[in-house]
């Protein structure tokens, strides 16, 4: 893992397309701006852990399949 310190206005690029902007520190919360192409998906962690959660347990999980009435 790469550490870096940054103060508020400073940025981070990571590769040429995804720049990470400090907007503000206030106490112990930090603002960050990510800028990165649509085709990039950008998530909080734990955003992405309950998603691949819900993901896991859905494809587990049997498929409830209604009955259906079908005319004669």
């Amino acid at each position: 893992m790469l550490i870096l310190s940054r103060k508020a206005g400073e940025k981070i690029m990571i590769g040429e397309s995804i720049t990470l902007s400090i907007i503000g520190i206030r106490g112990d919360q930090v603002r960050i701006g990510v800028d990165a192409p649509y085709s990039i998906k950008v998530f909080r962690q734990e955003l992405f852990d309950a998603v691949k959660e819900e993901n896991k347990a859905a494809a587990e999980s049997k498929p409830v399949l209604p009955h259906l009435k079908m005319p004669l």
